[in-house]
């Protein structure tokens, strides 16, 4: 990102031409199979995504010119333009960062991590397992992955590391790095469990709907997961434990620190009682909307009456939520994009041209070699949901022209939406402040990262295959 003090001005210039030649280029000259409807819509899609990644202004100010250009080319009618905003999956992903709100002002999640310190950290191994395990059951309540990790567990790793005086580049500075780098690759991990720990895997569930014709419920998300997603829970801190060892063997202190925030803290608050209840009550109805069919949006809209009624949450802290405005404000029209485009038939076209190299390979030498594209294709992007946004639809169409199943070409690529957050230092929003703690350097980081990478293709590309198989979605 451009450094606001930069004396450079023609940075901004080349961001904005990255942004308006592929587009000109588009609108000019339409793809072979796209009529010029198609092709100019396809063109501000792709100038969007392009500001998305290069960020030539903020996110939402791309997105509200998107918008405005496709009423006034007539490109689209008004009211079309508008239509992602009824989208059910943007109002649960605004009300999921709302979730995530109540759980860091409540100081719920904050005291989730100390107890877990405080009851299992008997060695630096435990104790990475400790935070890990906070971070997964903050999860399906606290859709991302910048929120869970750089808000609640950095804080508490951060300060567990101060505690026993490690400090980077300092003597006892590698049980710090173990303890970022445990927190950094489980909190991805994590996101890649839930439909509801990140916030595009909705957004990925609509694709899903829309190009697979299949319903990634939230149950059968985690069904699907568990299995591989506990062995990378188990098994990357444990790796990391071994690349990385802490000098310091004695994790009292950490317990002897959690304890102490702990009555720091004090008994459970009225409204920490209340946001255990309402949310336990909102997984409930997560679970089993198979059965009563309230979409998971309105279960989720439910949940947060329910915050507001008992005043875990003032409108005043709904309405100062910028992050949840933000994404209102810029996944809607993205999701109508999205939406205009598949009815159109570009998707289609565009994933039999970019992707024919894999046509009459066995369906599932095509899933491996897409899924291991599609992970390390992230080194060239510095958001899980741009990458979503801009190749989840044709990677998707590519794996279903190859004849991979529908249910397991839509989570492969969902799984591994979330999994290539780990490869680099800016693939994700909590990498940096994980990074920015100045434990890790950067050469290491990206070795271990593309370690851990390899650990997660055999993972869930192998045992998930056949954990998969057992399911019977292939």
């Amino acid at each position: 990102m451009m450094d606001a003090g930069s004396s450079t001005p023609r940075i901004p210039w080349l961001r904005w031409a990255a942004v308006l030649i592929p587009a000109a280029l588009l609108w000019a000259i339409p793809p072979r199979g796209l009529d010029a409807q198609q092709a100019h819509l396809l063109a501000v899609f792709v100038a969007t995504i392009v500001a998305l990644v290069a960020q030539p202004v903020r996110m939402g100010a791309s997105v509200v010119v998107a918008m405005t250009v496709l009423a006034l080319t007539r490109t689209l009618p008004p009211a079309r333009v508008l239509s992602g905003f009824a989208n059910v999956t943007v109002w649960l992903i605004f009300t999921a960062f709302l979730f995530s709100r109540a759980f860091t002002a409540t100081g719920l999640g904050k005291r989730i991590g100390y107890l877990f310190i405080r009851r299992f950290a008997r060695t630096p191994l435990s104790l990475g397992y400790s935070l890990a395990a906070a971070d997964f059951v903050l999860a399906p309540f606290i859709p991302s992955d910048t929120a869970r990790g750089g808000g609640v567990i950095y804080p508490i790793a951060r300060s567990v590391a101060a505690d026993f005086g490690s400090e980077p580049g300092g003597p006892t500075g590698s049980i710090g790095a173990f303890l970022i780098l445990v927190c950094f690759h489980t909190t991805y991990a994590a996101s890649a469990m839930f439909l509801t720990s990140m916030a595009a895997n909705p957004l990925i569930a609509d694709f899903a709907r829309q190009f697979a014709h299949v319903e990634l419920t939230w149950t059968r998300w985690i069904a699907a997961s568990v299995v591989p997603g506990l062995l990378t829970l188990a098994i990357v801190p444990w790796l990391l434990e071994r690349w990385c060892r802490p000098a310091i063997r004695d994790t009292a202190s950490a317990r002897a620190f959690a304890a102490a925030e702990l009555v720091r803290m004090g008994p459970l608050s009225r409204r920490e009682k209340w946001l255990v209840a309402i949310m336990l009550a909102v997984m409930a109805g997560w679970v089993t909307s198979p059965w009563h069919g309230i979409p998971n949006t309105f279960v989720a809209l439910a949940g947060l009456s329910a915050i507001l009624l008992a005043r875990v949450l003032e409108w005043e802290d709904l309405l100062d939520e910028k992050k949840a405005w933000d994404a209102l404000i810029w996944f809607a029209p993205l999701i109508m994009m999205s939406d205009e485009l598949s009815r159109g038939g570009a998707v289609g076209v565009l994933s039999r041209s970019l992707f024919h190299a894999f046509a009459g390979l066995p369906w599932i030498l095509v899933a491996l070699a897409l899924a291991a594209t599609y992970l390390y294709i992230h080194y060239g992007f510095a958001s899980m949901t741009g990458q979503i946004m801009a190749l989840y639809p044709g990677f998707l169409a590519a794996m279903l022209a190859g004849g991979v199943p529908p249910m397991l070409a839509a989570l492969v690529l969902a799984y591994f939406s979330n999994l290539n957050a780990g490869i680099t230092h800016y693939g994700t929003g909590s990498a940096p402040v994980y990074f920015g703690s100045g434990y890790v350097r950067q050469a290491d980081w990206w070795r271990l990262g593309f370690y851990i990478s390899l650990v997660n293709l055999l993972i869930w590309l192998g045992v998930g295959f056949w954990w998969w198989k057992l399911l019977g979605l292939w």
